[in-house]
Formats: C-alpha cells, sequence, structure tokens
C-alpha cells in the first residue's frame, strides 16, 4: 500500500469502520437480550437502530464514489464483540450491566476513534459531503458513550451493593459464573 494516496487509506479504512458496524448490528440485540437492566436494553436497542443508519451513511459514501464497502474485516471490532460475549457467559444480573457498559463504552470509543480519523482524511479530500455525514455519526457515537455513562452510575453501585449485601451475608453469591459450569 506505499505507493496508494490518501484516498485509498480513506477508502481502506472506511471498510473497515462497514464492518465494524455490521458486525455490530450483528452482536446488539444479543447484548439488549443479554441485559438485566431495562434502561440498558432499551439503551442498545436504540442503538442498534442508530448503528444500522450508520451503515447506510457508510453506504452512501461508497455508492458516491463507486466502490464496494465489502471486502475488509474489523479485527479491532471482531475483538471487542468476543469481550463482549465473554461477559455474557462470565457474569450475572448487575454485574453482567456493568461488564456490558464496558464493553460497549470500548466498542464507542473504538467508533469514536475511527470516524474521527476518517472525517480527518475526508476533509483533507476535499469531500464535504462525507465530512457532514460521518461528523453526524462521531456525534452519535459521542451522545451513545454518554448515555453509557449515565446508566453506569446506578448500575455500578447496585452491582457493589450486591457484593456488599453478599459479604454481610456471608453466603456465596453467583458474582462470577464458572466458565467450565454448563
Amino acid at each position: 500500500m506505499a505507493d496508494k494516496g490518501l484516498k485509498e487509506l480513506y477508502i481502506d479504512e472506511l471498510k473497515d469502520l462497514y464492518s465494524a458496524e455490521n458486525q455490530l448490528v450483528k452482536a446488539l440485540p444479543k447484548m439488549a437480550k443479554a441485559a438485566t437492566s431495562p434502561d440498558l436494553r432499551a439503551g442498545f436497542e436504540e442503538h442498534l437502530e442508530q448503528t444500522k443508519v450508520h451503515v447506510q451513511r457508510l453506504e452512501t459514501i461508497f455508492e458516491q464514489f463507486g466502490e464496494s464497502p465489502k471486502g475488509k474485516k474489523c479485527k479491532g471490532m471482531e475483538g471487542l464483540i468476543e469481550e463482549g460475549s465473554e461477559a455474557i457467559e462470565e457474569y450475572e444480573g448487575e454485574l453482567l450491566d456493568a461488564a456490558l457498559i464496558g464493553a460497549a463504552q470500548r466498542v464507542e470509543h473504538y467508533e469514536m476513534a475511527g470516524y474521527g480519523t476518517v472525517s480527518a482524511f475526508a476533509e483533507e479530500l476535499g469531500e464535504s459531503e462525507h465530512v457532514t455525514l460521518l461528523k453526524e455519526t462521531l456525534e452519535e457515537e459521542k451522545e451513545t458513550d454518554e448515555k453509557l455513562s449515565g446508566l453506569a452510575g446506578d448500575i455500578n453501585a447496585k452491582a457493589n451493593r450486591g457484593e456488599e449485601a453478599a459479604d454481610d451475608n456471608e453466603t456465596i453469591t453467583p458474582k462470577k459464573k464458572s466458565r467450565n459450569a454448563a
């Protein structure tokens, strides 16, 4: 890729984001189903619909270039989603919700970095319509991150109180499932 220019890098990064967003479209329903907090579940469902719009925006950019958005797998998002899946297997109740929020925020920060990068590339390339679409998505990713932070305060406190109650009762509450449990 050494002989290619910024436009090719831009398209390559857009393909990576397209893959990431499509992986997220598949993962968000699983996260929503696993969430025990109704507010967190609703947040994941809302972000799923938003993510579908993000995919459409990327498809619009690819159509304008006459390029296919396919052909690249975002390994970074694959890893982040895998970590979220592990949390679903390992935790229950408020601890699960706290773990899901952590996983979702890592995803949001990853996406914010990607959209910030491609927005800068689009600006440099003079693609003003793309800049508008990409920055709109970037702002939505930031808003989602802020909503997750808001939910985390209450959910983390409940998770902590649950642990304290278990310690006070000197009983073992299933805070963490064994990986080997059926």
